[in-house]
């Protein structure tokens, strides 16, 4: 009898929308244009724009340090402090205002001159030129993520979110757990909780839909490749559609599924991971229906590790500030865990956040501490 836990990480935060989006010399408001908090607060000098994706979105690099002296240190879930500043050196006017030092305007300039650089749509494969430049540029604790930034509802998955970050908190604390394990990941986006748990783990199933956001998930795998092959740890980046009844087995397909592999995650894997995917009511349900399908095929008993932000957003039909996403999740959860259909219960069990934080990115204060999500089968 399969027993699976299932454990949860609550975010707190806000909803960004009505980003500009540029079309040719015109400004048009999307209502349902976002931007990840992670973009909008990370220094424009950490983005890189390589490309335009085969949709037409820009495509940036970004450069995300693992803070490996947090290891074996309680955070408490704070933000990792970078340097302390003395405030009696700040330079201000007699009115206490701050004085910034403009530079002087000089004719002559020894600066090399600046060259635009057009853009153009290419896939999502690195040249062997991108390659060698990435090996040199990869340092063992730089992880380098390509993305793109306010993007429509459908395509959230191509940015990078909060809960992704602290799903990777989670597992560079808890890496002895995941030592040598299969591990599935539902909705990977661009790939970063996979990347970290492959450090750890032996095999990662990386999973989500859409043949432009898997085709950059797999170049992301491969820019990072130097943290997980030394140790003989795999992922594999595959097509798995929540709505779908079945895995995708079309050879015809790219990321599609052999029957070894499917035979493989059923028999070995041993926890499930997801970050940062239910802002859609019938997406949410259509989690909790494969994750129900999942585990009554697998042979072991698994663990699924869930992290979400709760979004909490002003709607005109409550005239209030509300989370709806979020109550509908909690709502599926309740759900599940009364469900009794005689093959499989599920109960849920806590997890504290006061794991000790590896990448600088703000855990807001409305971060809940604890989880209210373990899911046993019986």
């Amino acid at each position: 009898m399969n027993m699976n836990k299932i454990a949860l990480f609550l975010r707190a935060g806000s909803l960004i929308e009505c980003q500009a989006d540029l079309a040719m010399d015109q400004v048009t408001f999307r209502s349902d244009t976002v931007l990840s908090d992670v973009h909008l607060l990370l220094p424009n000098a950490c983005h890189l724009m390589k490309r335009l994706n085969s949709v037409g979105q820009p495509v940036f690099t970004s450069k995300f340090r693992i803070l490996r002296d947090c290891d074996g240190k309680e955070s408490g879930g704070e933000s990792p402090v970078l340097e302390s500043t003395d405030a009696s050196n700040v330079p201000c006017d007699e009115d206490g205002d701050l004085e910034v030092v403009r530079r002087p305007r000089c004719s002559s300039s020894n600066r090399d001159a600046v060259c635009p650089i057009i853009l153009s749509q290419s896939a999502a494969t690195l040249t062997d030129e991108e390659e060698d430049s990435d090996e040199e540029d990869g340092a063992r604790d730089v992880i380098k993520i390509e993305h793109t930034m306010a993007t429509p509802l459908e395509d959230v998955g191509k940015q990078i979110w909060r809960g992704a970050f602290l799903l990777a908190d989670f597992i560079l604390a808890h890496a002895s757990m995941f030592k040598d394990a299969t591990v599935l990941e539902l909705g990977a986006g661009t790939g970063l909780s996979s990347i970290v748990m492959a450090m750890v783990a032996k095999m990662v199933y990386c999973t989500d839909v859409g043949d432009d956001l898997l085709s950059m998930c797999q170049r992301n795998v491969t820019l990072n490749k130097q943290h997980f092959e030394p140790q003989e740890s795999e992922i594999r980046v595959r097509r798995l559609d929540w709505m779908a009844d079945d895995f995708c087995t079309d050879a015809d397909l790219d990321f599609c599924w052999t029957d070894a592999e499917i035979e493989d995650l059923h028999d070995n894997t041993t926890f499930v991971i997801t970050a940062d995917v239910c802002y859609d009511d019938d997406l949410t349900d259509a989690l909790f229906r494969i994750l129900y399908r999942l585990a009554s095929n697998m042979r072991h008993p698994s663990t699924t590790y869930i992290s979400i932000e709760k979004r909490l957003n002003f709607t005109l039909r409550h005239m209030d500030v509300s989370c709806e996403a979020y109550d509908h999740f909690r709502h599926c959860l309740d759900q599940l865990q009364k469900m009794t259909d005689g093959k499989m219960n599920f109960t849920v069990e806590p997890v504290k956040s006061s794991f000790p934080q590896f990448f600088q990115y703000e855990r807001v204060e409305q971060l809940v501490r604890s989880t209210c999500l373990c899911l046993f089968t019986h």
